[in-house]
């Protein structure tokens, strides 16, 4: 295991790729390019994320704007939920956390818009936390990994692999490592013609 761990995140170190919210890790930074990044490609979310950022700089900034002004601002990237998820969750965070994000994977539970994924990403991602997140990257790697006979959304498939990627966390390295396999999966082990030759875990 420590082989394995070892082998990902050096290849993580060289093979990132340089993302804004990679730059600070600011919690607030972390739940929005999240939220963007649920059902939107990657190359439109930096591009939407850093107007975001440069409109709504925290989470203060959100509650003094209104609903028109914040989803004109989301226009484009769809689900507009998720955008009206974020004004509900700026404006209990204003409220009951002085306007920052909880470092308690429960109390992110609570707000809207943020399941088991989007908590472990801010936990792990945000806080260094060691929470575990699966992703459907991070699926595709374990069904190939651990050569996974059933589909990765069977019940026991969808425990099995959350119960690896908590397991797999080295101490202290869950920011890295969480974004490691992430990343494995949408560089290397892609869903079509994935770059086996290449891989650092292959052997």
């Amino acid at each position: 295991m420590k082989r394995l761990q070892q082998q990902i995140l050096e290849w993580f170190q060289k093979n990132a790729r340089d993302l804004p919210w990679r730059r600070t890790y600011d919690p607030y930074h972390i739940w929005i390019s999240e939220i963007m990044l649920q059902q939107t490609q990657m190359e439109r979310v930096v591009e939407y994320f850093s107007r975001w950022i440069l409109r709504f700089p925290d989470i203060v900034s959100i509650t003094r704007a209104n609903e028109e002004e914040v989803l004109k601002l989301w226009e484009g990237l769809g689900y507009y939920t998720r955008a009206r998820n974020i004004i509900r969750s700026a404006q209990i965070l204003l409220a009951d956390y002085n306007g920052e994000l909880p470092a308690e994977h429960d109390l992110l539970l609570k707000l809207p818009g943020i399941g088991k994924y989007t908590a472990g990403a801010i936990m792990s991602i945000a806080f260094n936390k060691e929470y575990p997140l699966v992703d459907a990257n991070i699926e595709r790697v374990f069904a190939r990994m651990f050569n996974l006979a059933e589909p990765v959304k069977n019940k026991n498939t969808h425990s099995f692999t959350w119960q690896k990627a908590r397991e797999l966390i080295p101490e202290g390295r869950a920011r890295e490592f969480n974004q490691a396999l992430m990343e494995l999966g949408a560089l290397v082990c892609v869903a079509r013609n994935p770059r086996c030759k290449i891989c650092p875990i292959k052997t």
